[in-house]
């Protein structure tokens, strides 16, 4: 039986179900350690359905051992930022929530690709795989991901065209020091610098830097969590249907750019095994020297087992 299971049922988890229904791409079953939030949230939604017409169902969990049968495991668990924090400063708290769900997803549903939603995105996916002993092919943050997602967005403001006729390329850490790579940014396969000149290029980056600090200072109670989820939704449908999309993912770096241990985003082939391929742009020396440093504080961080 194909599923997809959610841990965690906040704002993050629950939209995360309401999307794969909506979209139908499989059954989901939602899972909270908070008693009867997860069972309210499948209720509502499944009130819904009439209305909205979906036909896979959304079912709560009462234990973890639901993942056991999962096509995809969704980590969407832990606390958020709050106005003025960084990512990394979840890190403590978070790290302690994976430190226990990774060894037990791991010999739970050895057969499932995880997909980490859980902030600091690269940091966690980086301690799930090393906790849980999965391969890195089956574990991927969604950072790049939304990453992209918005700067497909932006670029599409200010062009005045459809967010559908571009892509985008952004590799690095789910952070301000995330790498756009402009010449891989394309609009129905022309190059994105040939439509916009080179401040309205600095500009888009930015709005993409600032995206989610931005939504947290405006929301003040919750960070995003409509574009995570549809991030995730596009994963879970490259994995359920084996589209073999390239999408950027964090990924754990085994020697990509002579970089090790750290995950962070690349572009990636996925399908019904997870990551089946890491693709591996060419960067400048700039980007690179970047890249590099990126990683140095990621491991500074998780050495100190906090923000740095």
């Amino acid at each position: 039986m194909h599923y997809v299971t959610v841990i965690g049922s906040g704002n993050v988890g629950a939209n995360t179900a309401f999307f794969i229904a909506e979209r139908g791409i499989t059954d989901v079953a939602l899972f909270d350690i908070r008693e009867g939030i997860a069972t309210g949230k499948a209720l509502d939604m499944m009130e819904a359905a009439p209305i909205r017409k979906y036909r896979n169902r959304i079912r709560a969990a009462e234990t973890l051992d639901v993942i056991a049968d999962s096509e995809t495991v969704i980590l969407a668990a832990g606390k958020v930022r709050a106005p003025g924090a960084k990512r990394e400063d979840l890190f403590a708290d978070n790290r302690r929530i994976v430190s226990e769900l990774a060894p037990e997803i791991a010999r739970l549903a050895p057969q499932a690709r995880i997909l980490i939603a859980t902030e600091p995105v690269d940091l966690i996916t980086t301690e799930f795989v090393k906790l849980s002993g999965l391969d890195r092919s089956r574990v991927m943050g969604i950072g790049g991901c939304l990453d992209v997602t918005r700067l497909r967005y932006f670029a599409s403001q200010a062009l005045g065209l459809s967010p559908e006729n571009i892509s985008a390329t952004v590799i690095g850490r789910h952070a301000d020091s995330m790498i756009v790579l402009p010449r891989y940014c394309s609009v129905s396969g022309l190059p994105l610098t040939a439509f916009i000149d080179e401040e309205q290029l600095i500009d888009i980056v930015e709005q993409t830097r600032r995206a989610g600090d931005l939504i947290v200072s405006m929301a003040q109670r919750a960070s995003a969590f409509y574009a995570p989820s549809a991030a995730i939704t596009d994963l879970v449908d490259a994995i359920h249907m084996d589209l073999r999309r390239v999408l950027c993912v964090s990924l754990m770096f085994q020697g990509e750019y002579d970089i090790e241990g750290v995950a962070m985003s690349l572009p990636a082939v996925i399908g019904a095994n997870g990551i089946e391929r890491v693709i591996v742009p060419e960067l400048t020396p700039a980007e690179l020297e970047r890249l590099r440093s990126s990683s140095a504080d990621l491991r500074s961080i998780l050495a100190a087992g906090g923000a740095a």
